[in-house]
């Protein structure tokens, strides 16, 4: 029995501190986020896939299904 994916991630911006809870998209890799506290561009740490699996509360879908996201 697979486990139920987690949708909503909080993102704490690592410039500002900032956190903000948003939906993850199950279709594709988010690879950008602009933070409303400081206006930073934020993106995944080298070796990360996106910007949850970074800065988020709960990796993204596909790394939850343990699947490749990036091709």
């Amino acid at each position: 029995m697979a486990a139920e994916l987690i949708l909503r991630s909080t993102l704490t911006c690592p410039h500002c501190g900032h956190q903000v809870t948003e939906t993850m998209p199950t279709d594709a890799c988010q690879f950008f986020y602009d933070c409303p506290g400081c206006g930073k561009l934020l993106q995944p740490k080298p070796g990360d896939c996106c910007v949850f699996c970074s800065w988020g509360s709960v990796p993204c879908p596909p790394v939850q299904q343990r699947r490749s996201c990036c091709g």
